[in-house]
């Protein structure tokens, strides 16, 4: 969410999810029919930082997953399980319009309106990945993301919406020594929701996303993906240092991708 916290903030996240549903893998994996049940395990620092008078933001966070995958492959019924690291993904914040960066004492009188701001993620690829197999934690590849996004606050109920781009490096070492490429892959967020007292607060979400058709070895462009995800996030403040996030989102329409319905829940401490 694009709200500024006072600098030197400094939060950590420890999260759980639970996904089960259909994988729609594209044509460059030989896999029809695929469902998977997976369990997500991760741990987010985020600290609030001042850049050039603006509010800004610096996160990591570290995804560790339990996974079982089921399908046809070369039309033979086939089960497959991954337990390790995923990629971490690092993102960094700066709210250039609406959000000062303000020391604690003064942020406790900031009453924000309209806030605009631009992020950059970036997964690293040091996730658990083999060369050899179909199936990987890790992506074996760069990833970057920059997005721009707006919030509003109208009393309260509030309004936020951001777009951006997945830009991907090669994979060099796909199903040995292929070489897998990416179009970019283009996406869309609105979110809207209300702010009840002391802190709680509900907000419903869409997210659609475009493009990333692949190749292999410089081939043919295979299907791109168009896909339409919603969701609803509760956030429920717990004493002055903690709160609870409660998420559940699911696919709408899906081209190419994960099709999967998904619980969350985020435990936060402020530090």
């Amino acid at each position: 969410m694009y709200a500024p916290a006072p600098v030197g903030a400094h939060a950590i996240t420890l999260g759980y999810q639970f996904s089960h549903g259909a994988v729609l893998f594209d044509k460059t994996i030989p896999i029809e029919d695929a469902t998977a049940d997976i369990h997500g395990l991760s741990l987010a620092s985020s600290r609030s930082i001042g850049v050039f008078g603006m509010a800004g933001r610096v996160d990591v966070a570290l995804p560790f997953v339990v996974g079982d995958w089921e399908g046809d492959v070369d039309r033979t019924s086939q089960t497959a399980s991954r337990t390790g690291f995923g990629d971490p993904v690092l993102r960094f914040a700066v709210f250039f319009v609406g959000a000062p960066a303000l020391r604690p004492e003064a942020f406790g009188t900031f009453r924000p309106k309209t806030i605009v701001g631009a992020t950059l993620r970036m997964g690293v690829p040091l996730g658990q990945y083999d060369p050899a197999r179909l199936l990987n934690l890790g992506s074996h590849r760069w990833t970057f993301s920059p997005q721009l996004g707006v919030s509003h606050l109208a009393g309260r109920v509030f309004f936020e919406g951001n777009v951006g781009v997945w830009l991907f490096t090669d994979n060099g070492a796909f199903m040995g020594t292929s070489t897998r490429s990416q179009d970019p892959l283009f996406t869309m967020q609105a979110h809207v929701g209300y702010r009840f007292s002391r802190g709680l607060w509900i907000a419903g979400s869409s997210r659609q996303s475009v493009g990333g058709a692949v190749r292999v070895d410089g081939g043919e462009s295979l299907a791109m993906e168009a896909n339409n995800r919603i969701g609803l996030t509760l956030g429920l403040p717990i004493g002055g240092r903690y709160a609870l996030r409660l998420a559940a989102t699911t696919g709408v329409t899906a081209t190419v991708g994960n099709d999967y319905s998904t619980v969350a829940v985020l435990w936060q401490i402020i530090l």
